[in-house]
């Protein structure tokens, strides 16, 4: 670390020198005193010399001086009067601002009070204008609704400052009533107008409605002004419109029933009834040839999807064309909905109600004609039989109830409600009867016939008809009595394979019988339903046990040496086992003499069985399938010398393959 020497003064090393210099030369100090003193002296007489020379430079710069002391005093001076000055100034600046704003706050409020007093009076005055077109102007111009408007807002005015006792008010108090009762006269007869214009014979009634609502703001004048006259008019409306509906719909419904079909299905056309069954001298005839075709849907299923918002028969144009009851009941409906949304919504529109003033509404002009509508249905219903008609009916209610919804309009849910109560006891009841129907059936009295029974024919067409309309909206009780109705079904068949002596009869029986069920289900249903899953494991059930069946007489043998056989082996009796040579060697010959012929013999057979060619084919290769299959078991069990007198399976597989090219 480096040491900072400390830096030497100039002068006190002259002095130093000077002193170190005396004391060298040994120089007397007195006299080196006087020196100095002397020298001090001189230089002392030189400057005042000097300063004699310069006097009167320094006089005049004294003069200077002073002179500049006196400005300077004046300028502390005006500074200072400035200064106050400029204090006042900022004073004065401040003052102003206050009044500035003052006066800003003062305009503000002044102009606030002029627009508003401007605002009021333009409210409260009635101009000529105003009184002239309420006056002398129909009501239908433009002008009149405008200056309607107007004239609403300054009753409204004038009500408001009439609790407040204000004189102004009281000024116009009355020309405004006088143009508020000119007013309301001259809208009470417009609109009472309109409404008598429905009363007209062929009047559409769109028309004055259209025209009501375009000038809807007239019935709101009056229901502000005057609840009297605006109950008037609604009252006027309601008497109108109810008496419209009803008699229109009265009228339809009656011509609509002499579209229906004259001679309906009758409580002898139920499922277990005998087309042989001989009926009463009264009793009725159903329209339908054959009493099967009650049962199957056809082209009446449409009235869901393509007919559901077809256009309503027009009773006079088709007097000549009959229909179901289910056609006639879509277009009686589907006009009551098209009426009845279009009538709600005008309701909460132009009479300006919602909810349950709305419905009350609503009510009071429909309700007679719902109530019309309920009765029809109900008397229908008592006497029907026709249980895909009432079903069909019961959908259709469903879809306009979701169409009514969507068209925002809940006023009938309260009528969907009746309707379907008068339809699903009837419907549920003919179900049970034709349940009853079947389970009352005695197969004595049928004949019989190996092919498909046309009671299993009419379950089968009626069941797919029913999931197949209840696919967009199941129901459990549907499920429920198709349920019963199918074991019913299940159970009439086994009764009827039953008077077959033999069992494969029987199993061709039934077979015929639910390949036929299974074919319609999947054919009008989808292939994944309840109904067709349970008839085709019913199918593949039988249709094993029929092949163990037509295998039998042919190949019987080989088969029971097969099953015995391999118990043996099973049971670890080898030494019986082995005692079977001899009895496969017979079986051995008997096969390959008789092989050929008893093919030919078993598709013969199954042909003449089965009416249809699918279900023969496909029982035809399951037996030649299971053939294969015991061949193979037996070729395994054979010895090696019954082996080689065994035919060769390739022999057999092409003989088969003729059989499967033969469907």
């Amino acid at each position: 670390m480096s040491i900072v020497e400390p830096k030497s003064d100039p002068i006190a090393d002259l002095e130093d020198n000077e002193i170190k210099e005396i004391l060298r030369t040994g120089t007397d100090l007195r006299e080196y005193a006087s020196q100095i003193e002397k020298e001090f002296k001189e230089v002392e007489n030189k400057s005042i010399e000097d300063y004699i020379k310069e006097s009167e430079n320094i006089a005049s710069l004294h003069t200077q001086i002073l002179d500049c002391d006196d400005i300077l005093g004046n300028m502390e001076g005006m500074l200072t009067e400035f200064q106050n000055v400029l204090s006042n100034i900022s004073t004065e600046i401040t003052t102003l601002q206050k009044k500035s704003v003052q006066m800003s706050v003062q305009l503000t409020n002044r102009q606030a009070i002029r627009m508003t007093l401007q605002q009021f009076v333009e409210d409260i005055a009635v101009p000529e204008e105003m009184i002239k077109i309420i006056m002398e102007t129909p009501v239908t111009e433009k002008e009149f609704l405008t200056h309607l408007n107007e004239l609403n807002h300054k009753l409204s005015l004038i009500k408001e400052l009439s609790f407040k006792e204000s004189k102004a008010a009281a000024d116009v108090n009355d020309i405004l009533i006088k143009l508020k009762i000119k007013a309301m006269a001259k809208i009470r007869a417009y609109l009472l107008e309109q409404i008598y214009k429905f009363r007209k014979p062929m009047t559409n009634y769109q028309v004055p409605q259209n025209a009501m609502l375009k000038y809807k703001f007239f019935f709101e004048f009056i229901l502000s002004n005057e609840r009297q006259v605006a109950q008037e008019i609604t009252f006027e409306y309601v008497e109108t419109m109810s008496k419209i509906y009803y008699s229109y719909f009265k009228s339809y419904s009656n011509r609509l029933t002499t579209l229906r079909f004259e001679e309906a299905v009758c409580k002898d056309d139920l499922m277990g009834v005998e087309d042989t069954a001989a009926r009463g001298l009264f009793s009725k005839q159903s329209n339908m040839k054959n009493r099967s075709t009650i049962f199957t849907i056809g082209s009446r299923g449409d009235i869901l999807n393509q007919q559901l918002e077809a256009p309503i028969i027009v009773p006079h144009a088709q007097q000549k064309t009959k229909y179901p009851f289910e056609s006639l009941f879509r277009s009686e409906q589907y006009a009551l909905v098209d009426n009845a949304c279009r009538e709600y919504l005008f309701l909460t529109e132009f009479f300006m109600v919602r909810g349950n003033q709305a419905q009350e509404l609503f009510n009071q002009i429909m309700g007679k004609t719902l109530t019309l509508l309920c009765k029809n249905l109900e008397t229908y219903v008592v006497d029907s039989y026709d249980t895909i008609a009432l079903f069909l009916s019961i959908q259709l209610i469903l879809r306009y109830q979701l169409m009514c919804h969507k068209r925002c309009v809940p006023a009938l849910d309260k009528y969907w409600d009746t309707q379907q109560a008068a339809i699903w006891p009837r419907f549920e009841h003919i179900f049970r009867l034709n349940i009853q129907s079947i389970r009352d059936c005695d197969p004595t009295k049928f004949s019989k016939e190996l092919g498909p029974h046309y009671i299993t024919r009419r379950y089968a067409e009626f069941s797919a008809a029913i999931v197949g309309i209840s696919e967009n909206f199941p129901n459990e009780l549907v499920s429920r009595l198709l349920l019963e109705l199918q074991n019913e079904v299940e159970c009439f068949m086994l009764r009827m394979a039953a008077i077959f002596p033999q069992r494969k009869e029987q199993l061709i029986y039934l077979i015929n019988n639910y390949d036929m069920v299974l074919g319609v289900l999947m054919e009008r249903t989808r292939d994944n339903s309840k109904e067709a899953e349970t008839f085709r494991e019913q199918l593949s059930g039988r249709s094993a046990e029929y092949v163990e069946e037509i295998l039998q007489p042919h190949f019987g043998g080989m088969m029971n040496f097969v099953k015995e056989c391999e118990q043996m082996i099973e049971k670890e009796q080898m030494e019986e086992f082995r005692r079977q040579e001899r009895r496969s060697l017979a079986l051995v010959t008997s096969f390959t003499a008789n092989w050929k012929k008893a093919l030919e013999e078993i598709n013969k057979e199954i042909l003449i069985s089965f009416p249809s060619l699918l279900t023969g084919s496909t029982l035809l290769q399951l037996a030649l399938h299971q053939l294969v299959q015991y061949y193979n078991r037996f070729h395994k069990l054979l010895t090696p010398n019954a082996k080689t007198q065994l035919v060769n399976i390739h022999v057999i597989m092409v003989e088969i393959k003729k059989y499967k090219s033969a469907y």
